[in-house]
């Protein structure tokens, strides 16, 4: 404590020092033509960098030439991290980078480099603890300033121009930097070390005792007393998703039949999709919601919001079998196959909140635009999603109230349908057909920026939901979309020796895969197997966690490294375990490991899952809630947790029946093994304990619970009695 009093002390020392006066391929090069300027980034493959390739700021993309030059010029570094759908991203790019007055400054007194988070999020997670570390907080655009050698002495996030209500400006900082360069080094040099010095402290895993079962009731509690009754979520505002949340709570209510979790779940689910948050005209769920309502996003969309949404979605249909729980799942799933999916077969990875220069313009309707369209329809339209003549959006960046209306629900179908004497099957006709007319507009408009590169770990979460959604649904079509999707990464990400690439685009698979790659394609291999029941994805999921293991465990402390042991040296080696807007790829990992050392009866898993709960105790047990991914997977290790064997013909009604009924049913902690004469030889060689396992004209359902074995039964009624499922 008194080492982090100092360090806070000399680097806020440093700081009042620094700012209190202040108060491509061939189309990108192509695009050349015309610039006044070109940077290094131009030969990047990044959407963010090439956003950033004509700036006149002389930016280097991440590597030995910019601190080399950094070096041998002795300059301090200008790091700025940030994404191509970022939205104050942009607005730092147009005030400053794109300003000669400004870029000037910055290549007289800096190295500048530019990195795109979701590309290199190895160097994104270090520096974002940095500036959580230094000024309490953190986001996007992220600023650093640090010496040749990576360590950073100055952290922050957005900075305007020039200093506007207490916050400095990026010319006034630039200029006390550079003044401070000279004649503060030493102090800068001390403080740099002593931030590296802390920085390293914080990735040291201290292990405690075992968690007990109890860490679920106070992570139940924390949410219970954050919930909103009024419009569902936690908080206040801003409101963000969080659907791992979700899916925790389903399982606490599947665990204890408090039905206060479930809920929690199903109102903020349904308010989440009946506001501005959710696409009502193309579907999809914009990031998150500024105001409390779920009205007014920011609308950019990305695509692990609609793996993990779409996710916890299924699961809430899963438990309540009620229909509109189905339906946003299977519209999540449209847009993204429609508008997110590459010819290749991956998925892309964002579209911005911009377009036209303004944020939700893309997704915003005036009221006699929508009498154009819809003609006589268009009252009940109007009525059914809230849209007036004097609009009802905020525009936040001049100030003003818009003319525009953000499209959401407040009343119920029956509301609406008894006001306009129709059915409510008659409405929701009407509704779907006229939200297709304006779809049909909405597409000539200008659209949102889109950021095409494929990233494994985004892609596996989609995977993953896909799979889950595909046998839940009996549609086949999701899972098949799965499969190719794999079948891509598996061709353009994935080493001949098993290691996983980051990024994909533009032809050019590139970056190191982090523990994430690893963790998110495992999860959806293992959904995929339960899917289809090819043995080819339980043993490839195998071997991606054998890998995982060799390179990224720590055998000191346990748990899992954020990067590789031979992927680049930075500047401390991290190891994450929140769960923020995704899940942690430690968290992931010891569902995985729990899974896989049940379907393969291979307790060295489930030995390491073990190490993983100690590793991390201490630190989960001061809020529990910020973990809730991790819970999910130690619910699965308190118990009851099942193993569910079934044998008989894959084709046969009798086994569709019993797989339906498996599927259907919300059980989350059970891992099911299909056995049948085409597959037996394959999976004995997988899981040895099933050479055991008698086949017969008739299914059979053997169903072990906390270790214990039952007699087979062929009736169904039997199986969900055993399974507690009835």
């Amino acid at each position: 404590m008194i080492k982090r009093k100092k360090l806070i002390f000399t680097v806020m020392f440093l700081l009042i020092n620094l700012v209190t006066s202040c108060q491509t391929n061939t189309q990108e090069k192509e695009k050349m033509n015309g610039y006044k300027f070109t940077n290094k980034l131009i030969n990047e493959k990044s959407p963010y960098l090439l956003q950033h390739a004509h700036n006149p700021v002389n930016w280097y993309p991440w590597g030995e030439e910019a601190f080399e030059k950094a070096r041998r010029e002795n300059k301090p570094i200008f790091l700025s991290i940030g994404y191509s759908t970022c939205h104050w991203c942009h607005v730092m790019e147009h005030e400053s980078f794109e300003d000669t007055a400004v870029a000037n400054l910055m290549n007289e007194v800096f190295v500048s480099i530019k990195v795109d988070r979701e590309e290199r999020p190895d160097i994104d997670n270090i520096y974002m603890t940095v500036c959580q570390m230094m000024t309490g907080h953190g986001g996007w655009p992220l600023t650093i300033l640090m010496t040749p050698d990576k360590k950073p002495f100055y952290a922050g996030t957005y900075f305007p121009k020039e200093s506007r209500f207490g916050r400095p400006g990026l010319i006034d900082l630039i200029k006390k930097v550079r003044e401070a360069w000279k004649t503060q080094r030493i102090e800068i040099n001390k403080s740099a070390d002593q931030v590296t010095n802390y920085l390293e402290q914080t990735t040291i895993t201290k292990p405690g005792d075992n968690l007990s079962a109890k860490i679920l009731d106070d992570a139940f509690q924390n949410f219970s007393s954050r919930y909103d009754y009024k419009f569902g979520g936690f908080g206040n505002k801003p409101k963000f998703p969080s659907p791992h949340n979700l899916m925790f709570l389903l399982r606490y209510w599947n665990r204890s039949k408090n039905s206060k979790a479930l809920t929690i779940v199903t109102k903020t689910l349904k308010e989440m999709r009946n506001g501005g948050m959710y696409d009502q005209i193309g579907f999809g769920f914009h990031r998150y919601s500024t105001d409390e309502k779920w009205l007014v996003p920011h609308f950019e969309k990305m695509l692990y919001d609609q793996a993990l949404l779409s996710m916890a979605y299924t699961e809430a249909f899963q438990a309540t079998h009620k229909p509109e729980f189905r339906t946003t799942a299977s519209e999540i799933f449209e847009y993204v196959l429609r508008d997110m999916t590459s010819p290749e077969g991956g998925f892309y990875s964002a579209e911005d909140a911009d377009s036209e220069g303004k944020e939700g313009k893309f997704y915003l309707w005036k009221s006699k635009e929508v009498d154009e369209i819809l003609g006589k329809d268009a009252n009940l339209f109007k009525d059914y999603f809230n849209i007036k003549e004097d609009g009802n959006f905020y525009d936040e960046a001049t100030k003003t109230k818009s003319s525009e209306n953000i499209l959401h629900i407040t009343s119920s179908d029956e509301e609406i349908a008894k006001k306009y004497n129709l059915s409510v099957k008659d409405l929701k006709e009407k509704i779907n057909r006229n939200r297709a007319k304006l779809f049909e507009v909405r597409e000539k408009r200008i659209h949102p920026h889109k950021d095409t590169k494929v990233l494994t770990d985004w892609n596996g979460l989609m995977i993953a939901s896909l799979a889950k959604a595909g046998r839940v649904f009996n549609n086949s079509n999701l899972t098949n979309a799965a499969e190719k999707t794999y079948s891509f990464i598996k061709t353009k990400l994935q080493k001949p020796n098993g290691e996983l690439l980051h990024r994909f685009r533009d032809g050019e698979s590139k970056i190191a895969g982090i523990l994430d790659d690893y963790a998110f394609l495992t999860w959806g291999l293992l959904e995929l197997y339960e899917s289809t029941f090819k043995v080819s994805y339980l043993k490839e999921a195998k071997n991606l966690m054998d890998l995982q293991i060799k390179h990224f465990w720590d055998n000191k402390a346990g748990g899992f490294f954020f990067t590789s042991d031979n992927s680049e040296k930075l500047l401390v080696r991290t190891k994450d375990i929140y769960d923020g807007a995704i899940p942690s790829g430690n968290s992931v990992s010891m569902l995985n490991l729990l899974r896989l050392s049940r379907l393969l009866a291979n307790t060295e898993y489930e030995n390491l899952a073990s190490k993983m709960n100690k590793a991390f105790s201490s630190v989960i047990e001061k809020s529990p809630a910020a973990f809730a991914q991790f819970l999910i997977a130690e619910d699965f290790a308190q118990g009851p947790s099942y193993e569910v064997v079934v044998t008989g013909k894959k084709q046969s009604p009798e086994i569709t029946k019993v797989l339906k009924v498996l599927n259907e049913n919300f059980i989350p902690n059970k891992i099911i093994i299909f056995i049948s004469e085409k597959n037996k030889n394959e999976i004995n060689s997988m899981a040895a304990f099933t050479k055991d396992y008698e086949l017969k004209n008739e299914p059979l359902i053997y169903v072990c619970k906390n270790y214990i074995c039952n007699l087979p039964t062929t009736d169904l009624n039997k199986m969900l009695e055993l399974l507690s499922a009835k």
